[in-house]
């Protein structure tokens, strides 16, 4: 039988959180260990339960879920961590994506729509709410479109960083990244840090929106053997 993922629920609303442990612990896939409502208890149940993935309100009393994100990558750099929310703003959704977070969903997605997300982040991919693509496309536009315009694969980047971003743009995360190259966790990330820094980018699904746009996947592909 297959053991469930842990999850860590951290939002300030007592009834979303039991209506969302519910939902999720009706689900063979998921197993919610822990429940808190504001950041400052969020971290320290992460610290003490260890959990597999946290679910993280952005807007709460207090410590807000930004300042929340950036402690709880500090003390469990393991855990996937979602932000689930009812901003559809543009800034909360960049600044959340440049914090860390492995994934952005409104609240008011349909119960099963929610649950793919969550299991879409279970297996290494980063998930964003399909109905805010739009703006993140946008947002980077206006943000690294100079930066992604005419820039010679060869020239800009080595071999293992153009296969590190083709598989970062079909939304794999670090370990399936090593296990596809056969290197180590340590090695890709140091391959990430290039690439950010290279890209002139913030985050995993900014590297992933550079590379689909102006065909940029499809070079990767020619070049690399499908990512191979």
């Amino acid at each position: 039988m297959k053991t469930p993922l842990t999850l860590l629920l951290i939002d300030d609303h007592p009834l979303l959180r039991r209506g969302l442990a519910e939902l999720l612990n009706a689900c063979d896939d998921f197993q919610v260990i822990g429940t808190a409502a504001n950041g400052l208890a969020g971290i320290e149940l992460a610290r003490e339960l260890c959990p597999a993935m946290i679910l993280l309100d952005l807007h709460m009393p207090g410590m807000g879920g930004l300042a929340a994100l950036s402690e709880l990558k500090r003390v469990q750099p393991d855990s996937l961590i979602i932000v689930l929310t009812a901003s559809d703003a543009q800034d909360d959704l960049l600044a959340a994506l440049r914090g860390g977070a492995d994934g952005y969903v409104l609240k008011d997605s349909e119960p099963e729509q929610l649950l793919d997300y969550l299991q879409g982040c279970s297996a290494g991919q980063v998930q964003i709410d399909t109905r805010l693509t739009g703006l993140l496309a946008n947002s980077l536009r206006g943000e690294s479109g100079s930066a992604s315009r005419g820039v010679p694969v060869d020239a800009e980047l080595t071999e293992r960083e153009r296969q590190t971003l083709a598989l970062i743009a079909e939304g794999l995360n670090n370990k399936l990244i090593a296990r596809q190259l056969g290197i180590s966790d340590g090695t890709v990330k140091i391959h990430v840090k290039h690439l950010l820094s290279k890209l002139n980018l913030h985050s995993r699904l900014e590297l992933s929106a550079w590379a689909h746009r102006g065909g940029f996947v499809r070079q990767l592909g020619e070049q690399t053997g499908g990512g191979q």
